[in-house]
Formats: structure tokens, sequence, C-alpha cells
């Protein structure tokens, strides 16, 4: 059974940073490291205690003077499995922690007897720690180098207001780019709380479009390359637009030595049919954030396949396209390597015949006629944003989702767009939506279930869901006009109805409790013994909700505002 833990408002890239102060926020750079102002002292804590380690004969030492060293940043890696482990190991999530003691900065590596603590949101950036002992393990792969290796230490309080990064690392090698874990083979940190999210300076954002001349270059069709490419063993250029981006897909192992292990889908079409396109490996950190639903690509020296056959394609954007599914388009660095061009959209042809992107949006009034597990797309302005969570993908796993629910209204009903928003790999949208913001989501699919009291209606994100924000240059849903309609809306309203009801973060149960124990019971059968969990489950969902009414009453002294009150 899947297990659930709140998570805090902060995403994979900055642990515990304060939203709600813009000043604190200034402070934040990229990688989740905090800049730190003013030094505590001309001699260094962090030096002494690499003295001490020098000196000792077993490597460890507790350290003779304890000070508070600021943490300025938690990052997580994959641990290969070492050559003398027999038994290879689940998966293991390792943290490397940088500290400052205002002189020096040190990236340390944490005992993995010290992960709960991360776990827990405990040991976070900006906070003051004090560490009673320390070890050093020898970089094999690094002649001379030591690692500090963080074994008993004591969590303090925030203090970003005192945090800058003008103090140098103590080791030079800590400044190289791109940023490599303390330990194995990695070349590349994780997201902090999910496998999904692009983090770090490996993942390009500098691939444009360009012109190209195509006068000699030979076009094959999907279609034509479906029936031609079992005998084939060079297969020409295919010219087509993306329909479809999936979220990332990490394959890492412990007992697997990749460099790179990822995985995205591309949904491309042309005139004939839309096909999968699978990015693999080193591909995606130099791809995956350059490239956009409804850009042109050019696609050359790939590698085709038989398709997965338990993998369900997203249907086509137009039911004229066909839909093939029995091939995949590989994309890969090697075997061969494959030649991604962006085509700009001013070279792009009509007689090309690219299908045009064709979205599937419904109002909210809509919705409540819509068939379980139907896929559309909404649009409409953000009335609440919910705390992000984590859920267990697996028991016994150290693998999450992350996740967070949203209210989105389009003034045609009531009752807004109840939104499950899993991260979509776009950590720079998922982690900073606030409300009021002017919001589009697509692919997302209908969830119902009549019999349950109360009624269950929501819309949960799939593999290939996007994220947008209304306004935004170059965002591909163009001149659509559900679009039009929705932005005449919001400039026509007279009235501040959803400003007042806008809510962010604080506890959110769904679906929501019934008002006595008696209707919630109606819905429950078995035995007594679970009648009494049930009982059990209704008052923790009661009493969270008394304790975030007396937590806002006594932060602003006023009437409390939850998120499913008119």
């Amino acid at each position: 059974m899947s297990g659930e833990l709140d998570e805090p408002q902060a995403g994979s890239s900055y642990a515990g940073a304060d939203r709600r102060n813009p000043e604190v926020n200034r402070a934040r750079v990229p990688g989740g490291v905090i800049q730190r102002a003013g030094a505590l002292g001309p001699r260094s804590w962090i030096q002494k205690v690499l003295e001490q380690i020098t000196d000792s004969p077993l490597h460890w030492v507790t350290p003779s003077e304890v000070v508070p060293v600021a943490v300025l940043a938690v990052q997580r890696y994959l641990l290969e499995d070492e050559p003398r482990d027999i038994v290879p190991k689940p998966p293991r999530y390792c943290y490397d922690v940088t500290i400052s003691d205002g002189v020096y900065q040190e990236k340390c590596f944490l005992d993995p007897r010290l992960n709960f603590l991360v776990y827990k949101n405990i040991l976070k950036v900006g906070i003051e720690m004090k560490i009673f002992r320390v070890s050093c393990l020898y970089n094999e792969k690094r002649l001379g180098q030591g690692i500090l290796c963080i074994d008993n230490i004591h969590c303090g309080e925030e203090i970003l207001d005192i945090i800058s990064s003008a103090t140098p690392f103590r080791n030079s090698a800590h400044e190289e780019k791109p940023e490599r874990p303390l330990r194995g083979g990695k070349s590349h940190y994780l997201a902090l709380w999910n496998n999904e999210d692009p983090y770090g300076d490996i993942w390009l954002t500098n691939k444009q479009p360009e012109e190209y001349n195509f006068n000699h270059t030979k076009i094959i069709s999907l279609a034509h390359l479906e029936m031609s490419w079992t005998n084939r063993r060079n297969y020409p250029a295919l010219l087509v637009r993306i329909m479809h981006k999936s979220r990332l897909r990490y394959y890492g192992k412990p007992n697997k030595k990749m460099i790179e292990p990822y995985q995205s889908f591309l949904e491309v079409a042309d005139s004939s049919g839309t096909v999968s396109v699978i990015m693999w490996n080193a591909l995606c950190p130099e791809w995956y954030k350059c490239l956009r639903v409804g850009l042109v690509l050019l696609l050359q020296d790939y590698s085709v396949k038989k398709s997965f056959p338990f993998r369900l394609q997203p249907l086509p954007v137009d039911s004229q396209i066909k839909l093939i599914s029995t091939m995949e388009v590989c994309l890969n660095l090697q075997d061969p390597p494959s030649n991604i061009t962006i085509i700009p959209e001013r070279q792009v042809k009509s007689e090309w015949r690219l299908p045009k992107l064709n979205h599937r949006f419904i109002t909210r009034s809509e919705l409540d006629d819509m068939p379980e597990k139907q896929i559309c797309d909404v649009v409409g302005i953000l009335v609440f944003v919910g705390r992000v969570q984590r859920l267990k993908k697996r028991e016994n796993s150290e693998d999450f989702w992350t996740y967070r629910w949203i209210h989105i209204a389009d003034g045609t009903s009531e009752q807004p767009f109840i939104v499950e928003l899993f991260s979509t790999s776009q950590p720079e949208i998922f982690e900073n939506i606030c409300p009021m913001t002017y919001f589009m989501c697509t692919q997302l699919k209908v969830v119902r279930n009549s019999n349950q009291v109360p009624k269950l209606l929501y819309l949960t994100t799939t593999n290939e869901s996007r994220m947008f924000i209304i306004g935004h240059r170059g965002q591909p849903y163009g001149n659509n006009t559900r679009i039009k309609n929705f932005i005449h809306w919001i400039k026509t309203k007279t009235d501040s109805g959803e400003m007042k009801n806008t809510v962010i973060g604080g506890y959110y149960p769904y679906p929501p409790v019934p008002e006595t124990f008696s209707k919630y019971s109606t819905s429950v059968k078995g035995t007594n013994r679970i009648a009494a969990f049930s009982m059990i489950f209704y008052m923790l969902h009661v009493w969270c909700m008394i304790c975030q009414l007396v937590f806002i009453l006594l932060l602003y002294g006023g009437e409390p505002k939850c998120s499913n009150t008119p």
C-alpha cells in the first residue's frame, strides 16, 4: 500500500525557502544554494576540523570546538553499488550537503543514517547546523583527495537573512561545472523530492530554430516508414511536428552504471500519421528543455524498433491522422548519433501539410457531463493552490511522486475545476504557481465516482500533461478561440469575487469529509474493525481542519478562510 507524506511548499530546487518574504527569496540562486552575507571570523572551523582528521589514526573525530555552520545546499543522487557488494541493494539515494563557516564552503557527504532528516525536511537549505562528529572517506578515483562525511548533527533554526555566496569553496574542485556528486560515477544530481524534474546545470536551454537547406535532403513520410522500416538499414529524414511531450522518466539503478539514465517520449506527426519518438539517456539533458509542443523538427540518423506492446499512446489531436503503433523512432547520442534540427515556423511550407495543434478545451459547466477517463484541456484563473505533497510510488520504495491540488475557475460555473496536479517535469511552473494566475493545463483525465459520498469529480494529470501560464510568449495555444474567450471574460469582470476567495497552501483533504460521521460511515461497509478504523480516519480529518482554522486565526487574527468555502 503506498504511503503519503506532506511536503514543504518548496519544490525540488529550493528546500525550505520562505515564499512569503520577497527579501528572503532574492537571496536564492539556482540549485538550492542560498547566499550568505558577512563572515563569522577570520579562522575557518572547517579547516581546523580537517586538520584534526588528518592527525587522527581513526579517520574520524569529535570536533574540539563545535560552532554553528550554515547549510547552503542539499543535493540528492543515486549511489551505485560498490564493487564489493555481492547482493544488489534497492535504490539508495545519498545526499551531499554544502556548509559554510563564514570563511570557507565545503561540500560534505551525509551519512545515510541521517537521511531521515532530509525526508522530514529538518535538514534543509538555510538552517543553522552544529556538527558533533565527522569522518573522512577517501576518493579512490582522485588520489590525495578525501571527502568530509557528516556523522552526527543537530539542526537549528533558519538563518536565511544572513546567508551569502561570498565565501569561497575550500576545495576548488567543488566549483567545477557541471556539478558532480562526491561519490559514485553519476555525472549529475537529481531533484530533491522526485526523479521527474530536470535539475542542475546539465540541462541545456540553448537550442534555437535555424534555417535549413532542404535541397539535398531526402524526406520520408511516417506512413511510408511504417511499411518499409524492416527492409532498410539507413532511414531518410523525418519532417514532423511535436504534438505531445511526456514528462521525464528516470530509470537509474544502483547496479547499472549508466551516466544519465533518462527517457522521454515525443508524439510527432506529419500528414500521414503520428508516431512515438523516444529520446534516450544523455540526449535528454541536451534537448528536453529545448523542445516544446508545436515545434517542427527535422530528425536524421535515428533508429527504428518494434514498439513496446503495453504502452498506451495518447490519441491523435486530429481524428483523421493515423495512429502508428507498430514501431517507435529512437533518438540517441550513439548507435547512431541522432541529429535534431528545429525548423523555424516561418520556413514551414503549406505543401508539407503538417498538422496543427488541436486542443480539446472544455468548460467547467461541461465537465459534469464528461465520461470517466475522458482526456481534456482546461484554461482559467487559479483560485486555490495547495501545498506540495509527496506520494510514495511503491511500498518500501524511496521514490515519490510530487503533486498539489489546485482549483481553476473559468466563469461558466460556480464550481471550479478541481485538479490533482502531479509534477510534469516543469518545476519552474509547478513550484511557483499562485492564486490569480491565468493558467492552462493540457491532457487531463476525468476521474469520477457517483457512488461515493460525497460524489467524486476531479481532473488529474497524465504522462503527457503540460502546464502553461497564459500571457507568456511563444506558447503553443496561439490564437485559440477558448483562450480568447477566457481572456475576454477576465477583462470584462467588474467584481473581485475570485480575488476574495483565493487561497494558497493549507491542509486540503480530497474528497471532502462529510459533515457527520453517520454520513461518512454509510459509504464504508465491512467489519467492526473497519468501522472503528474509519472513525479514527474521520476524526483525524476533522482535527486537521480544526487545527488549520486555529492556526490561521492566531497567525492573521481574523476570520479564517477555508479552501472549500464559497
